[in-house]
C-alpha cells in the first residue's frame, strides 16, 4: 500500500462534506419516509497540497503517475482525527498547479480526498 509523501504538506480548505447514503419515499400525505440506503458512506475531504520547491512537486507527480497510477488508494495521517485512512482522489483528479515564488520554488494544488467511512 502506497503512502502520502512526507514532504507534501496538506492543508483543510473547507470543511469535510459526505453524503448521508438516505432513500426517500415520498408519501401521500405527512412528511417522506427515510431509511438507510447503505451502512457506509463516502466522505469528501478537501484539500490544499503544499510544495516547498519544486522537486517536491515533481517528485509528488512521479508518485502520483507511478505508484497510485493516478486511481490508487493510498494511506493518508488524517491530523484532524489522528487516524491513518486509507484514501484516494475523488474522480482520480488534481486541481491546477499554482506556484507561490518564482519558478515554482513554492507552489500549491488543491485536491478532493475520498474515503469509506
Amino acid at each position: 500500500m502506497a503512502s502520502f509523501p512526507s514532504y507534501v504538506t496538506v492543508h483543510y480548505s473547507r470543511p469535510e462534506s459526505f453524503d448521508p447514503a438516505i432513500v426517500q419515499s415520498e408519501v401521500e400525505r405527512g412528511l417522506a419516509k427515510l431509511r438507510v440506503g447503505s451502512s457506509r458512506v463516502v466522505k469528501q475531504v478537501a484539500v490544499t497540497l503544499l510544495f516547498s520547491s519544486a522537486e517536491d512537486t515533481e517528485a509528488f507527480e512521479d508518485w502520483y503517475f507511478t505508484a497510485i497510477k493516478r486511481i490508487g488508494f493510498f494511506d493518508w495521517h488524517d491530523s484532524r482525527t489522528n487516524v491513518v485512512r486509507r484514501v484516494r482522489f475523488q474522480g482520480g483528479a488534481l486541481g491546477e498547479l499554482t506556484p507561490m515564488a518564482q519558478g515554482f520554488a513554492v507552489a500549491q494544488r488543491t485536491a478532493t480526498l475520498e474515503y469509506l467511512r
